[in-house]
């Protein structure tokens, strides 16, 4: 059976140390993704993320994680993840697969839970999976930073992701 992510109750969240004292948090607004299972094993999972779409609250910011020293989106628009392999004990899910930012590919591992199926009130089957990793920005090309003169950098290396996903049978 093939899901289809359910964007109004999915999210893909992200968040990164500023000035290693606060937290800054983002969405992704826009992004498509499709589970295919069989049995209840999953098979496979694509996802694909209009990076354009990215929105932190504040405009000037989202304009310059926009631009060539962050995402690039004039010349890398979106970034996809595909599963290279899924491990399920129970409700307990480890997901591994290659992660495309910035047309550069590296492998990550989501760790979480997953749900379902279960229906709605209207009859309507679903599941969901609430993953969460860490990624290495430089890893990615996403080098720009500035020196604070008290020591440290603007903004961390490390990369906070969450992906809260519903689906439903795909049409």
């Amino acid at each position: 059976m093939q899901w289809a992510f359910d964007p109004a109750h999915s999210q893909i969240q992200f968040a990164v140390k500023h000035m290693g004292i606060s937290t800054v948090r983002g969405t992704f607004d826009q992004f498509t993704g499709t589970i295919d299972e069989e049995n209840g094993v999953v098979k496979s999972v694509t996802v694909e993320v209009d990076v354009a779409s990215l929105n932190t609250s504040n405009s000037q910011r989202d304009e310059h994680l926009r631009s060539a020293d962050f995402f690039d989106v004039g010349n890398h628009p979106k970034a996809t993840f595909t599963l290279t392999s899924f491990d399920r004990s129970g409700d307990d899910v480890t997901a591994s697969g290659d992660l495309t930012l910035r047309g550069v590919t590296k492998s990550v591992t989501l760790k979480g839970e997953i749900g379902g199926p279960a229906k709605d009130p209207w009859g309507n089957q679903k599941v969901s999976a609430e993953l969460e990793t860490k990624i290495s920005r430089k890893e990615w090309g996403l080098v720009w930073n500035v020196a604070l003169e008290a020591g440290g950098v603007l903004v961390s290396d490390e990369v906070k992701l969450r992906i809260d996903v519903q689906a439903a049978p795909a049409a």
